[in-house]
């Protein structure tokens, strides 16, 4: 079996929605693997922005896919909308997509089955096909009901982690520039005679004024001891 290929949204991946690759490329190997009748797969994932990274186990599906998100027509449109799967038992008597069929007619598929999978914001797609009519009719029901749902779960538990990594990050940063910005309040309660609050609003005043961040305004401050901000600093205090 050829190894997966990743496609984003118009042929490009930004480095965050490159994050899933691995996992949405193991799913469509897995699938293809345990379905019968499976030639190949694709999924693809959205949370609702202008991206959807997706992998294919083939490169003929990297465009059928891509053609889909693109255009709005075929299953995966079709499934993102109603959210339920959507088959195509026989595409040469198929009506919905002509565009859709006639590209998967010629890369030698002849059916199909799409499967959404909602979790929490994200919408994982996987999408099935296969060289023979009716070669699907089962796949719903079967293990690729059960893989999807896994990896939709594993997706959101990532993306969780990530979110949570980031957070922590923050507050790590916070926490490390909170003695200067402590430094900076006490040194403008003494040049403008006012109370802490009043302090760091002025700090914040500074920092959105001058579009620094408000570590550095502070930094700044306490290098200087305030000394030729007094003007600026009264200024802002009212």
């Amino acid at each position: 079996m050829p190894d997966s290929e990743h496609l984003g949204h118009r042929g490009t991946q930004s480095p965050e929605s490159a994050l899933p690759g691995r996992r949405m490329s193991e799913l469509a190997e897995q699938v293809v693997r345990w379905t019968t009748d499976c030639c190949g797969a694709g999924t693809t994932v959205s949370d609702g922005g202008t991206e959807r990274p997706a992998a294919v186990t083939h490169p003929d599906l990297a465009t059928l896919v891509s053609m889909q998100l693109l255009s709005g027509e075929g299953p995966i449109p079709a499934a993102l909308e109603h959210g339920g799967p959507v088959e195509s038992g026989d595409l040469l008597r198929e009506e919905r997509w002509p565009q859709y069929r006639a590209m998967a007619l010629d890369a030698g598929v002849r059916s199909s089955v799409t499967l959404p999978f909602r979790r929490a914001g994200l919408t994982v797609t996987l999408s099935l096909y296969s060289f023979r009519a009716g070669g699907l009719e089962d796949a719903p029901h079967g293990p690729a009901q059960a893989l999807g749902a896994l990896a939709a779960t594993g997706l959101v538990r990532d993306r969780s982690y990530r979110a949570a990594l980031t957070e922590v990050d923050q507050l790590g940063a916070a926490l490390r520039t909170r003695p200067v910005v402590d430094q900076a309040c006490g040194i403008v309660m003494h040049v403008l005679g006012c109370d802490a609050d009043a302090a760091f609003t002025v700090l914040r005043r500074v920092s959105q004024g001058s579009n620094r961040k408000l570590a550095e305004v502070a930094a700044a401050i306490v290098e200087t001891r305030g000394r030729g901000l007094e003007q600026q600093l009264a200024s802002l205090a009212h």
